[in-house]
């Protein structure tokens, strides 16, 4: 690994990290870096999954209170089988993908990924609106939130970028009442299911660890420090420089084709 690429990378972590910790979308910087280092589509995906998901699981430790409660458990637990096998499935997927092919598909998860995260704002406010009614869903809707897990489940092992937002709206449409509760089970679940694909991955050798273990380090540093400044920061504008980033990796990967 070249000294300008550990530096590039490094970077790109802490920024990355910093991002995940306020808004949300590091992904947008940390996947892209890997790519401009020359890595393999597959590999920097796999590597890039590696590198955040101790973040996440970070966060988790943030929500202890609200996962308690046998009867949310209860509730969730189909999520959770869901979840373990759509991401099996998704991550299984990813490396059955040829490079070419997955490297033509990146532009248009970029897209996805993109769009899901400019809407989130209004989403987030519709979940909000959602779980202020108090209303409870029926067997019917906990059958179709478990489908539909099952796909974002998918989405997450084979690549992943917004998908919190979903999960969010699912939870939403299960009658779950309390918006920290909702973030707590939705960071459990994106932890679950990153925690299947690194598996997945690293069986597979599709992790490239120095480059790992370097930008893990970063983004620790980078959540870290933005989690300190985060209620020093304007969360619109660091929404809007997350679009906008998405936006212009998005574009570069479409010209790039």
């Amino acid at each position: 690994m070249h000294l300008s690429h550990a530096a590039l990378l490094f970077v790109a972590a802490v920024v990355a990290g910093g991002l995940n910790s306020v808004a949300g979308g590091g992904g947008f910087i940390a996947f892209p870096a890997l790519i401009f280092t020359g890595m393999l589509p597959i590999n920097a995906n796999a590597t890039n999954t590696v590198a955040l998901w101790p973040g996440t699981v970070a966060s988790v430790g943030a929500y202890r209170r609200e996962l308690e409660g046998r009867e949310k458990w209860k509730m969730l637990m189909p999520l959770f089988i869901v979840t373990t096998l759509g991401s099996l499935v998704g991550a299984r997927l990813l490396l059955k993908t040829s490079q070419s092919t997955f490297m033509r598909v990146v532009p248009w998860l970029l897209l996805g990924a993109t769009i899901v995260f400019a809407v989130g704002g209004p989403l987030s406010n519709w979940i909000r609106r959602r779980t202020e009614r108090h209303a409870h869903a029926s067997q019917a809707a906990l059958f179709a939130v478990t489908l539909l897990q099952l796909a974002v489940a998918v989405y997450i092992g084979y690549f992943g970028a917004g998908a919190g937002i979903l999960m969010l709206a699912l939870l939403a449409v299960m009658g779950m009442e309390n918006i920290h509760t909702m973030n707590a089970f939705k960071t459990l679940l994106a932890s679950l299911a990153n925690a299947i694909a690194i598996v997945t991955f690293v069986l597979a050798g599709a992790v490239v660890w120095p480059q790992a273990i370097l930008m893990t380090v970063g983004a620790a540093l980078g959540g870290y420090g933005g989690a300190w400044y985060a209620q020093k920061l304007d969360q619109k504008v660091v929404r809007y420089l997350v679009i906008a980033i998405g936006t212009g990796m998005t574009t570069y990967f479409f010209l790039r084709k």
